[in-house]
């Protein structure tokens, strides 16, 4: 779940489905494959890609069709081949042909050479018919609404009104049909296209709650599953409540930002505990209050301060941004962070606003978001408003909602699950809660850590070890299992030993 303003068996156990692709998996009916779009075969030439026609409405099969980009990385190692990864990003909105081509340097080299990497844009995302749902030049224009003020509310719920009526005029005839039950069987369909009986999965965040819905429908279909960065599937909280929840993870996670700040004051200046350096964030706000700086008001500090609690490839130049103003008055290096958002963000805003208000119900009074969003801005201030006014469209929504599926696991083979502790995107009791749900899963608890993303993107040795055994063993822990958290950064060290990948 990207933000932005504008997720015991007995004995260590090898799993009975072993390669069951192996001998069948030269042909795609279905898919052709050839070069890919120019922005993704210049950064991943290693990509190939194809078109798959999907219908609009699954009640109508032979109905309009739909286009999907799907790319594929051969297995290295033909003959040690045993199938298909399908890799998802999140979102909703995330591209994911693009991830799957950046994942893959980061991935061990045994997963490389026994599977082909499948990835693929959602529909009506990025070269899956894209759609838009404003013109982001003049609707993201910064600086946007301060979203805490109260004299900005009404302005805030205009905006909202505007985005949702926005989706209806220009995308209205996909809307009823963007939700993640249509993107589960978009998923199967590609797994036949490809002459898979089966197909392996590797979700993160939105991702999650993806692949718990296909495999609730097509448990059949599930060869090996990696569930990372875990959406909370209850039903009562899809998503209104996720968001919610959100708010309490991102301001203990502002909190160990501020600790590593302060343990790095011969960096950064900006003091020795925790206290001096919410003093200093308060500081910058407040002065962000009065009058903003250019593209930079107190929406935009807020939005880069949430984004980079989500990874930490941000931490260093946020930190650097805040002591510039608070200690010299130069807002340079903070705004030149804030990144207007272009076509492709807008798209990606407006996919994760259609999922999420078509997946649940959503509130339709503005006293009961406000009521929340006040609750919890008393104790957790940084994100109260600033979540609220990012799925504001919902409570506006003009296309169908649905109640959403409960996830039970039934027939699905064992799947693993990874989560860090102070997870903000998809906080660590919504993690257990997916873990409740699917009685045939095994949990890797990555402590002291809140990257959102942990196998393969963390750094992490002992995950990236477990995850793997997993994928081309199929061997799992005997129990759940917790492993010390990856390092934090180093804001000393140059910037080429990066060792990490932020989720899109």
């Amino acid at each position: 779940m990207k933000r932005s303003f504008a997720l015991g068996l007995a004995g260590a156990a090898v799993l009975a489905s072993t390669a069951v692709t192996g001998s069948t998996a030269q042909a795609a009916p279905g898919l052709q494959f050839g070069p890919c779009p120019e922005d993704v075969s210049k950064p991943y030439p290693q990509l190939q890609c194809a078109e798959l026609q999907v219908p609009l409405d699954y009640r109508d099969p032979s109905g309009e069709q739909l286009k999907l980009l799907v790319s594929k990385q051969p297995a290295r190692k033909p003959e040690a081949r045993r199938g298909s990864l399908l890799i998802n990003p999140g979102g909703p909105g995330g591209p994911g042909v693009g991830f799957a081509g950046s994942l893959a340097a980061k991935l061990p080299a045994a997963v490389l050479d026994s599977y082909d990497l499948i990835g693929f844009d959602t529909r009506n995302v990025a070269h899956s018919t894209p759609i838009s749902c404003v013109d982001p030049g003049t609707y993201w224009k910064t600086p946007l609404p301060d979203p805490d003020a109260p004299q900005a509310r009404e302005q805030n719920w205009q905006r909202a009104q505007q985005y949702a009526d926005g989706c209806q005029q220009r995308a209205g005839k996909y809307l009823p049909h963007l939700n993640t039950p249509t993107n589960a069987r978009d998923v199967d369909r590609i797994r036949e296209a490809l002459g898979e009986q089966k197909i392996s999965y590797l979700g993160y965040s939105y991702g999650t709650y993806l692949g718990a819905v296909y495999g609730q429908l097509f448990p059949q279909h599930v060869d090996r599953m990696i569930l990372d960065s875990m959406v909370n599937p209850d039903t009562s909280e899809i998503w209104y409540r996720n968001n919610l929840n959100q708010d309490i993870a991102a301001q203990e996670r502002l909190g160990l930002y501020f600790d590593w700040i302060a343990q790095h004051d011969d960096v950064f200046h900006l003091g020795t505990e925790r206290r001096q350096v919410q003093a200093a964030w308060d500081g910058v706000q407040a002065e962000l209050r009065k009058a903003p700086r250019g593209k930079l008001g107190p929406a935009e500090f807020i939005d880069l301060a949430f984004n980079a609690l989500y990874g930490e490839t941000s931490w260093k130049p946020l930190a650097e941004g805040l002591a510039d103003f608070h200690l010299r008055n130069d807002d340079k290096k903070l705004a030149d962070q804030v990144e207007p958002k272009d076509e492709l963000a807008e798209n990606g805003n407006a996919i994760y606003n259609a999922v999420e208000c078509a997946d649940a119900p959503w509130p339709t009074r503005q006293r009961e978001w406000e009521r929340d969003s006040e609750r919890l801005a008393k104790d957790y201030p940084l994100a109260a408003w600033y979540n609220s006014w990012t799925v504001a469209p919902c409570r506006f929504w003009q296309a169908p909602r649905q109640e959403p599926l409960k996830i039970t696991g039934d027939g699905l083979p064992p799947v693993l699950l990874f989560n860090s502790e102070h997870d903000v995107a998809t906080p660590y009791e919504g993690a257990l809660e997916m873990h409740r749900s699917l009685p045939s899963s095994v949990m890797v608890t990555e402590r002291d850590a809140g990257k959102h993303g942990v196998w393969a993107l963390a750094g992490n040795a002992e995950a990236d070890r477990i995850g793997t055994d997993y994928l081309v063993n199929g061997t799992l822990p005997p129990d759940d299992v917790e492993v010390p958290g990856h390092p934090a950064p180093d804001p000393k060290a140059p910037a080429t030993q990066q060792k990490t990948l932020d989720l899109p």
